[in-house]
């Protein structure tokens, strides 16, 4: 079985990363073993960012790295906390991210408790070789509305506050199978899946 190092220290982000290259025979393993210093994180977008990750720690492993960098985009509130969805939650602390959702909303005198706020989440996945130097994206997209007060004990980060459009369940009150099945890392896996079935992985 092939391995592929997935560039996160994240464990519940491992977790549906490996699930799903579990699906083509690819077996994920994390940073956590890899006594390194993070990387800053200075790109402009999503994929900047992940390219940064996967470039970092594959080259400091010497394997095929995945990196992934993903974020919940509120147009509300210009685009936060879009890439520093992470540095919004102090300690992985996303209850502090919730309130300060809340209080820019509130700045724009949105009361997301009672009106429909558009969000979505972004997810990039960027494949680096650093024996070859190549690098290959992925992005995916999943549009939904804000829910406050928060709801839901499953999933990890903003899930209990996104609506996927046409539901009316949380990401964090869906199953992990429900949600593997229409999230945004989900719709970006499979542009990597069918890249990577494509070309003999």
């Amino acid at each position: 079985m092939k391995k592929v190092l997935v560039a996160t220290g994240n464990k519940g982000k491992l977790s549906e990363i490996s699930k799903l290259l579990q699906n083509i025979d690819i077996e994920a393993f994390g940073i956590n073993d890899h006594k390194l210093c993070e990387p800053e994180e200075d790109g402009l977008t999503f994929e900047e960012n992940a390219i940064i990750k996967a470039k970092y720690y594959g080259d400091h492993v010497g394997e095929i790295a995945l990196a992934d960098d993903s974020g919940l985009v509120i147009p509300a509130i210009g685009g936060n906390p879009g890439i520093h969805s992470a540095r919004w939650a102090p300690d992985k602390d996303f209850n502090i991210a919730f309130e300060a959702i809340k209080q820019q909303l509130k700045e724009k005198n949105i009361d997301p408790g009672k009106e429909v706020v558009s969000a979505y989440f972004i997810c990039n996945l960027s494949l680096y070789n650093p024996k070859t130097n190549e690098v290959n994206s992925f992005e995916g997209r999943v549009d939904g509305v804000l829910q406050f007060p928060p709801r839901g004990s499953n999933g990890f980060g903003y899930d209990p506050i996104f609506i996927k459009n046409a539901s009316d369940l949380t990401f964090a009150e869906i199953s992990a199978e429900e949600k593997e099945a229409v999230s945004h890392r989900s719709d970006a896996f499979r542009k990597l899946l069918k890249f990577l079935t494509k070309n003999n992985f």
